[in-house]
């Protein structure tokens, strides 16, 4: 069962929200990709009843019923909407997960949050843009190279490119959208876009351009800056999984983080992408229930 939900939020904006899993649970945040919106998925809603986890998710600003901000933020800020719809659910200690784009989201949550984030794990997540001896854009399908280099060039010029060439996947049906991502789906992802899932992540991309493309300039946009905090100031346990069939975010990515993240696990697989690696999920939550001590 998932509750759609929507929080009185920082500034007056609204947090759009889905709680789900077991009610009783232990609390477990989950940062979606770029571009992605809250949408139930019952595959992930079973695993987290199952393990006795509560799970919660939302869309961040601009993204499906969520407010934009005024200006696009880092990835350090939305560790705000995170405290907020946390304390709004009376949720303390709680453990976090978070795939491609938003690794870095959980990744602030436990260099920000340490007295209340017990582990924390980045699925597929990316890494810095400014990573020390870390070339951001090698291994990235040529369409990763064409968006990112437009928002280097600022919010007006990236948000014009979006409109134009990004919209038909936000848009796209779930029987489009592996050809809708052209190369960046490999062989094994485009495996697994079939059925439930292919459905969840056409859903997440539609509620995702609900307004536009604000919020995925916004998440473009935070990928390409400074972060906002500091990888080196995290104690609670990390664990990096990383696969290497991955176009959109890089197998030396996965890699970088488990070197740079201090006392990260490391699960590096050369036989996964970036779709297929969510297939792993009970396995990722099982081992973050293991590092938060639960």
């Amino acid at each position: 069962m998932n509750d759609l939900l929507h929080v009185p939020g920082p500034d007056g904006r609204t947090i759009e929200a889905l709680v789900g899993g077991d009610p009783d649970g232990v609390g477990v945040l989950y940062h979606g990709g770029s571009p992605s919106a809250v949408a139930s998925y019952q595959p992930m809603d079973d695993v987290a009843r199952d393990l006795g986890l509560r799970l919660v998710a939302y869309s961040r600003p601009g993204y499906g019923a969520s407010t934009p901000r005024p200006a696009a933020g880092t990835y350090a800020d939305d560790v705000t909407e995170s405290t907020v719809l946390l304390d709004h659910l009376g949720i303390g200690e709680f453990l976090t997960f978070g795939w491609s784009g938003g690794g870095p989201r959980a990744l602030a949550c436990a260099a920000l949050l340490p007295d209340r984030c017990r582990a924390a794990a980045t699925v597929a997540g990316v890494a810095p843009y400014d990573g020390a001896g870390l070339d951001w854009f090698d291994g990235m399908a040529e369409e990763n190279h064409a968006e990112y280099h437009a928002a280097e060039q600022g919010a007006d010029a990236y948000a014009a490119y979006l409109e134009a060439e990004f919209t038909p996947v936000l848009r796209a049906s779930a029987a489009e959208v592996a050809e809708a991502m052209g190369g960046l789906v490999t062989p094994v992802d485009k495996a697994v876009m079939t059925g439930d899932f292919a459905d969840w992540i056409a859903r997440t991309f539609h509620r995702a351009g609900a307004q536009g493309v604000v919020g995925v300039r916004d998440d473009g946009l935070a990928a390409v800056r400074p972060w906002g905090f500091d990888l080196d100031g995290i104690r609670v346990p990390v664990a990096v999984w990383q696969g290497r069939e991955d176009a959109m975010v890089p197998f030396a990515h996965g890699e970088w983080l488990a070197a740079n993240v201090r006392g990260a696990e490391a699960h590096l697989f050369d036989d996964e992408g970036h779709l297929s690696l969510v297939t792993r999920l009970e396995t990722v939550l099982t081992d973050l229930r293991r590092l938060g001590g639960i």
